[in-house]
């Protein structure tokens, strides 16, 4: 059987997958998540990665029996029907990677600056963040060949060049004496502080779903799209294993907050001098802006799906490519008026949110459609309680405005649901 070149093979996959997961998650949220578990935010990013590949199994047996360019939509409509539930979980999951994006244009804007002293910038960071999402959007146009053949290239370049830096050290620092003895690494905040601080590590790993999004396009779906999965994840999993301890030993967990939207490029310094933070930021440059790529396309082939059930609005008929560019302004807004820790933290609510309702999906009603084993997904509800419950106590305590905004933005989405039902309801019967 001849293959079919249009279609995206293995490779491109993965390197999709992981240029949405290499990007903001480990360069951005290193600070934060120290900020709240201490020295052991190593070990968080390790249960972010075990949450993540548990949760992945649903994922996985439904997209490969049920391949589609929608593929959690699909899947939520197949669990609870084409209604309000299925469609205010889909944009649950929208949401959450649109606002994704808004964290990875920032922390280009962020790191693009660090060798100015202008990281910190309310102007000029937001308006680069802008300008790479438009960037992204362009590329994004020229046709999924493209966007392929960049990501293959820019996955190879971010992975190597965060293992080198990162191996590079740890090795550097067992060299001096300061592996996993850095000084004034702060006091840690317990288990509770563990589990709070594992939410925002799942989001480094979340990118992994955007897979499911490709079911029309990749070659051999019912094998691969799984294999892209599990590969993705263990590959994130290694390399944000090694920075993260290369973080610890260089500057510890105070350094890390300290520095916090870009403790990366503040951890190649003390080892490596100026030159070592400027190959960490042309890294992050990489990593956002192929993040943004690869992100685009997979979350506005979701937007095109919610379209088709018509659970999503659109634009008039005239305009083309809706999806992606309905995707990219809503990226354009939340990059605009939200802060990192902001969009984070939204972002880990609306995300683990969905997935519980995807897992109790698949363990009610879709568990012998996909032969699915109900104690994974029965497991991974647990895992997402485990910490999302920590992790909202903590907001509420620190920073309520922020889970405000989440709720209010869930309750818009579900009252939209209902009045969008409703309207095809009754349209239907006339």
């Amino acid at each position: 059987m001849a293959v079919d070149t249009k279609k995206i093979s293995l490779v491109g996959s993965i390197s999709l997958g992981t240029g949405v997961m290499i990007g903001a998650g480990i360069f951005a949220l290193v600070g934060q998540v120290a900020g709240i578990v201490g020295p052991w935010f190593p070990l968080a990013f390790l249960i972010g990665a075990v949450v993540a590949g548990v949760s992945s199994y649903s994922y996985i047996r439904y997209s490969s029996v049920n391949p589609s360019s929608g593929g959690i939509a699909m899947l939520l409509k197949g669990a609870y029907g084409p209604g309000v539930i299925a469609g205010s979980f889909s944009l649950f999951m929208y949401v959450s990677m649109v606002v994704a994006e808004s964290l990875l244009a920032r922390t280009f804007g962020t790191y693009l600056l660090r060798p100015f002293g202008l990281q910190d910038s309310p102007v000029l960071v937001p308006v680069l963040g802008i300008a790479a999402i438009v960037a992204a959007t362009i590329v994004n146009l020229v046709g999924n060949r493209f966007v392929e053949g960049s990501a293959t290239t820019t996955a190879v370049l971010k992975i190597l060049g965060i293992a080198v830096l990162a191996v590079a050290g740890l090795i550097g620092a067992a060299a001096s004496g300061g592996l996993f003895s850095s000084e004034g690494s702060g006091e840690s905040s317990g288990l509770w502080g563990l589990l709070a601080g594992s939410t925002l590590c799942v989001l480094a790993y979340k990118g992994f779903t955007t897979i499911t999004n490709q079911g029309d396009d990749i070659r051999d779906p019912s094998r691969n799209l799984g294999r892209s999965i599990v590969l993705s994840i263990l590959i994130c999993t290694v390399l944000y294993l090694l920075i993260t301890l290369s973080v610890d030993a260089s500057i510890g967990a105070e350094g890390a907050v300290d520095a916090r939207d870009y403790a990366l490029a503040q951890a190649a310094e003390p080892l490596f001098g100026a030159w070592g933070v400027g190959i960490t930021v042309a890294i992050a440059v990489v990593a956002t802006l192929s993040g943004l790529l690869a992100s685009l396309y997979s979350v506005s082939r979701l937007y095109a799906m919610l379209q088709d059930m018509r659970q999503a609005p659109a634009l008039p008929d005239r305009i083309p490519r809706q999806p992606l560019l309905i995707t990219a302004g809503l990226a354009i807004v939340a990059t605009a008026f939200l802060d990192l820790t902001q969009i984070a933290s939204m972002g880990a609510f609306l995300y683990l949110t969905m997935d519980i309702a995807v897992q109790l999906g698949v363990i009610r009603h879709l568990r012998d459609e996909i032969d699915a084993k109900p104690w994974l997904p029965a497991i991974t509800i647990i895992l997402d309680l485990a910490i999302l419950v920590p992790f909202t106590i903590f907001k509420v305590q620190s920073d309520l405005l922020t889970v405000v905004i989440a709720a209010a933005v869930a309750a818009v989405i579900f009252v939209a649901q209902i009045i969008t039902v409703r309207a095809r309801s009754r349209a239907n019967a006339g």
